[in-house]
């Protein structure tokens, strides 16, 4: 077979990838290039004109004691969001690949909150944590149910921990399901032949297969936890007292309320620099774990 020209190869590649690569770069590459470039200006989102100040937006970054605070609540968050997501969705596809009655509905359930939207979900927990389990805390006599979580500095993060939980194990069960699902069926079979049952099994053969799985549910409760934003508004919108008020809408508020452009934009570089070495690490160090079958 002749083999095609360097033009005719670049005509097909062009036809076939051509409009999500000019998606991509439009959507992605070119706004994220002008944001950096913005981070060395003085621009305040308003005016036309802006001029060039060197690394004095980065300066502002890391002496703004504001930012830092809230930075250390956002990794307090990820933290533990990251941790229990994994758990409950992990134990929830374990017990759903068993083989028990009505798992495929369970599944199903389990998965469905994530299709909410962050700001719709935010409204719907914000009625529950302040109406809901408030009535309940009355009529049972439960003393720390009697007020909102939301109310309280100490147990505002918690409320979004729980519904960050809630929204996102049922997407990372079905990643951890297709994981259970993938293991060869006769390392299982060899496995029981030399007497590892329950705990020992899991343990010794279930979680060294399921490192992969891990990988990618890590890698996208740690991006999506440190980038949260919607569900911030929606159900605290910072408050009590500026306690749950995550680095990204600091970032938000710099930018557009604020009128501070370039400091903002420099903030959200350094988040995705953070986020960026996290997510690689992780990723990395869990390679190096994986077990060939």
């Amino acid at each position: 077979m002749r083999e095609k020209s360097p033009i005719k190869r670049a005509a097909t590649f062009i036809a076939f990838n051509g409009l999500s690569l000019f998606a991509f770069f439009s959507v992605l590459i070119i706004p994220f290039i002008y944001g950096l470039i913005l981070t060395f200006t003085d621009w305040n989102a308003i005016s036309d004109t802006f001029r060039f100040i060197g690394f004095a937006n980065y300066a502002t970054v890391f002496s703004d004691k504001e930012f830092v605070r809230q930075f250390l609540i956002t990794i307090r968050y990820v933290v533990i969001s990251a941790v229990l997501c994994n758990l409950f969705a992990f134990t929830i596809a374990y017990f759903l690949t068993s083989g028990m009655r009505g798992q495929n509905l369970l599944r199903g359930g389990f998965f469905i909150p994530n299709l909410i939207g962050g700001i719709i979900l935010g409204y719907i927990w914000k009625f529950i944590f302040a109406n809901v389990l408030t009535q309940l805390g009355k009529g049972f006599g439960i003393a720390w149910l009697k007020t909102s979580f939301l109310t309280n500095p100490d147990r505002a993060v918690w409320a979004m921990i729980i519904v960050t939980v809630w929204q996102y194990a049922g997407y990372l069960m079905m990643i951890y399901i297709a994981g259970f699902v993938g293991i060869p069926r006769d390392v299982q079979e060899a496995a029981d032949i030399d007497g590892a049952h329950g705990l020992r099994k899991l343990g010794s053969v279930t979680i060294p297969l399921m490192v992969p799985s891990f990988n990618i549910c890590l890698f996208i409760t740690l991006s999506r936890c440190f980038m949260a934003y919607d569900l911030n508004l929606a159900l605290t919108n910072g408050a009590p007292y500026g306690s749950t008020q995550l680095a990204a809408m600091h970032v938000y508020q710099k930018a557009f309320m604020s009128k501070q452009f370039g400091v903002g934009q420099a903030e959200a570089i350094v988040l995705f620099i953070v986020v960026a070495l996290i997510s690689v690490t992780q990723v990395l160090l869990n390679k190096k774990r994986e077990v060939e079958v």
